[in-house]
């Protein structure tokens, strides 16, 4: 009896000093659809399991409302993490002084050679404020069969072989690409990749900072390059009328070859289109300019005000681990950024983790980047220049005023 009651007693002290010594890490996430809730708590079971003298407390928050509420939360009942976008998304918390530098991880981690490709998308002014745990590459779904029907038996690289490609295809009675701009933001991915491979990444960042004028000699370049494609007929007809779904079925029916888009496509072709469907990066327009990608880009922060630093920063590092972002993408669908993760085994996954793992840098997305109200009008713009390339130059005066309205003058 007495050896059963010092049991019980030796228990009631172990849990007593369980829960005396147990850590709360309070995190807020916006990720509420259903893998993303997955990911989020396997990601942090996982966590939990290597630290079990941490214990997370998790606030799931659907998007919208996320949104409204995170300003409030950092600055007067900040958690301790919190899930966002990196690039300019992030740089708007960063400025307001609500983002934790955390140089400190990545130095520790190493993870500058790890994830080359988000270093940029996770600074400002040479800071890092965020760790990025998944990202997804744009490119252009294609059909080679239809490539076969035309003649075609390479992908291209560069802006000539694209525009021949082009050219074949028409000449075969087939549309080069499907788009629908009635959603305005399919039309912001070309205008990324152009300026993106004809500018550089600088100037793009600068570009949707504010810093420069859209009727700058170089933003107009973009537009003339652009229109070299709408003159040839690239584009569908009538594209203002579809949403981007609304213009898969172009492409499902064999009536246009590519689509400009993100990995969430694959998802809507039916299967025998499918089996036909491959993928190619963005080419090269000047070969001095480096590669540069569209990568929208999903990481975890800490908070200025958060309470609990010294785990939130265990739980970046931990995030950033190899192997833990190679299961945190695969729940996701979405690619690791960490070099040595590895993909499920998948055509169009493998093909984005290559071309982004190689990539001098990323940018998130025209209206990720930029302000939102500007994005709106510009995104507006690129919708009408797709209709009306002859406008460019009114179109850009359009843009700039907007740019003014929001920056002011330069």
């Amino acid at each position: 009896m007495k050896n059963f009651k010092t049991a019980i007693c030796a228990s009631l002290i172990a849990m007593l000093a369980s829960s005396v010594s147990a850590r709360d890490l309070v995190m807020n996430a916006n990720t509420s659809d259903p893998a993303q809730k997955q990911a989020m708590e396997d990601l942090i079971a996982d966590f939990e399991a290597a630290y079990p003298e941490i214990d997370v407390k998790f606030n799931l928050y659907d998007h919208e409302a996320f949104k409204v509420a995170m300003r409030n939360f950092l600055v007067s009942d900040a958690p301790d993490l919190i899930t966002w976008n990196a690039g300019n998304r992030m740089k708007v918390f960063v400025d307001l002084g609500l983002f934790e530098d955390v140089s400190d991880v990545w130095e520790a981690e190493g993870l500058y050679d790890k994830m080359p490709a988000v270093v940029g998308a996770s600074s400002v002014d040479g800071k890092q404020y965020g760790v990025p745990y998944a990202y997804y590459a744009w490119g252009f779904y294609y059909r080679k069969d239809l490539f076969e029907k035309a003649g075609i038996t390479e992908t291209p690289t560069t802006w000539e072989e694209f525009k021949e490609v082009g050219a074949k295809l028409n000449a075969a009675g087939i549309t080069p690409v499907t788009i629908g701009t009635k959603n305005l933001w399919p039309t912001a991915g070309w205008f990324d990749f152009l300026n993106l491979r004809i500018n550089g990444v600088d100037f793009h960042a600068e570009l949707m900072d504010g810093k420069v004028a859209y009727t700058d000699d170089r933003v107009k370049k973009v537009f003339e390059t652009w229109a070299e494609l709408v003159n040839a007929d690239f584009f569908v007809e009538n594209h203002p009328a579809y949403s981007f779904q609304e213009a898969l079925p172009f492409m499902n029916q064999g009536n246009a070859a590519m689509y400009l888009l993100a990995p969430f496509i694959v998802s809507m072709f039916p299967e025998d289109v499918r089996k036909q469907v491959e993928w190619f990066p963005f080419p090269i327009i000047d070969p001095e300019v480096g590669i540069y990608e569209d990568a929208p880009t999903d990481s975890f922060h800490i908070p200025v005000n958060a309470k609990n630093k010294e785990d939130a920063r265990l739980f970046l590092a931990f995030a950033a681990k190899a192997d833990v972002q190679t299961k945190t993408a695969a729940t996701l669908d979405m690619l690791p950024p960490n070099v040595n993760a590895s993909v499920k085994d998948d055509r169009f996954a493998k093909g984005g983790f290559e071309q982004l793992s190689k990539a001098d840098g990323i940018m998130q997305f025209y209206d990720r980047d930029t302000d939102p109200a500007l994005a709106k009008v510009g995104m507006q713009g690129f919708q009408e220049f797709l209709q009306n390339p002859d406008r460019i130059d009114q179109i850009l005066e359009r843009i700039e005023s907007e740019r003014a309205r929001i920056y002011g003058a330069l």
